[in-house]
């Protein structure tokens, strides 16, 4: 099937109990057993739940996996994946990571014993040279968040693998509809599906996806040891967001990309960070690993005041942290998703108050055009 019939039909639509074309939302805790000494596939909600195993299923099938997890937001989806490793191992983190994922690395890991150490991911052979004889795994996100840098998603796992590591992706920015890095040889991957899964800034979830039956056990046991587990409604919510996720990417792929190149003949705008760009450094690999640019872009402004007024003139975005809804969303990466890295690693990451995030939405392009144009002329 072509990845957009994908979404709609993973396999697990529908109840076979009653022929109802939505999977039921199963808002139980404890399910009747039919016999104390044989107990039936369905027991407690946290070991397992009917609504929640068909999302499973679904972006399991989505990514080229066998084996889906979902978790109570994105963060306890990436927490999950670095508790694999325990005191004394050493993990590889890409430098440009969500902040959320930064902070958990450099404040909460190193409380267990988890030596972390940040790379540049788009650079092999920085990666090479730092890993050591106690390394575990390499977590990357492409495009990164918020600057859009590219690692070789073939080129890091043929590394791993090399050297016996695991690898991790963080999928959110392109979603399994432009980009499934199983594909390209990566262990494991991670969604914060409260974005462009979900869609609708309506519903906090998690998704892990790895095709590797001794992951899968692990992840299995996290899930349920933790307890961070999706509820039924929620997984509803998110099952009903992937069947719409090729006409939503679709479109705010392409205002986005038309966006990004008008952005670009702006005096007022110093850079714009797009893959979809020619001059966008990384490009030709990202190509290479992806179905489309996505709808993320990122510019700067001359200097912090400018950017400051320029992000409060906007009228159609909404200020926020978050992206990939069906509303335009922008923020200030340096004020908001990203302020636990520290001072000197944002500078060094040239994350700086004149950066401005911008998650394109669904509005029509000649109105997001309008008001940025306005936003600009007035900052």
């Amino acid at each position: 099937m072509e990845r957009g019939t994908r979404l709609i039909h993973t396999g697990s639509e529908g109840d076979p109990h009653t022929g109802a074309v939505s999977t039921p939302i199963y808002q139980n805790v404890i399910f009747s057993q039919p016999d104390v000494y044989a107990p039936g596939e369905w027991e407690y909600s946290r070991l397992g739940n009917p609504t929640r195993a068909a999302l499973e299923k679904s972006i399991a099938v989505l990514e080229g996996g066998r084996y889906g997890f979902a978790f109570a937001s994105g963060m306890a989806a990436i927490a999950a994946a670095f508790l694999m490793f325990g005191s004394g191992d050493h993990v590889l983190v890409s430098r440009d990571v969500y902040g959320g994922t930064f902070g958990l690395a450099h404040r909460l890991l190193p409380r267990y014993g988890i030596q972390v150490q940040f790379v540049d991911a788009t650079d092999p052979d920085a990666v090479r040279s730092a890993i050591q004889a106690h390394t575990r795994a390499i977590f990357i996100e492409t495009p990164s968040n918020p600057l859009m840098k590219i690692t070789d998603l073939p080129a890091i796992a043929a590394l791993a693998k090399e050297h016996g590591l695991l690898t991790m992706a963080d999928n959110t920015f392109l979603t399994p509809y432009l980009q499934r890095p199983l594909e390209a040889g990566i262990d494991i991957v991670i969604h914060s599906a409260t974005k462009y899964l979900g869609g609708h800034s309506d519903c906090l979830a998690g998704l892990v996806v790895t095709d590797d039956p001794k992951l899968a056990r692990e992840f299995h046991h996290l899930q349920v040891s933790l307890g961070a587990v999706l509820g039924p409604q929620d997984s509803w919510i998110i099952a009903r967001g992937l069947k719409t996720l090729k006409v939503r990417l679709e479109q705010q792929q392409q205002t986005a990309g038309r966006l990004a190149e008008w952005l670009l003949t702006r005096p007022e705008i110093t850079t714009v960070y797009y893959p979809g760009l020619a001059a966008h450094e990384g490009r030709e690999i990202h190509f290479r690993q992806a179905d489309g640019p996505g709808a993320m872009l990122a510019f700067r402004l001359p200097d912090e005041e400018k950017a400051r007024l320029f992000v409060n003139r906007l009228r159609l975005p909404v200020i926020a942290s978050s992206l990939g809804a069906v509303e335009s969303i922008v923020s200030m990466p340096v004020l908001m998703s990203h302020t636990s890295l520290p001072e000197e690693m944002q500078r060094e990451l040239t994350l700086d108050r004149c950066l401005v995030r911008y998650s394109v939405g669904l509005e029509d392009f000649s109105d997001l055009q309008a008001d940025l144009e306005q936003a600009l002329v007035g900052s």
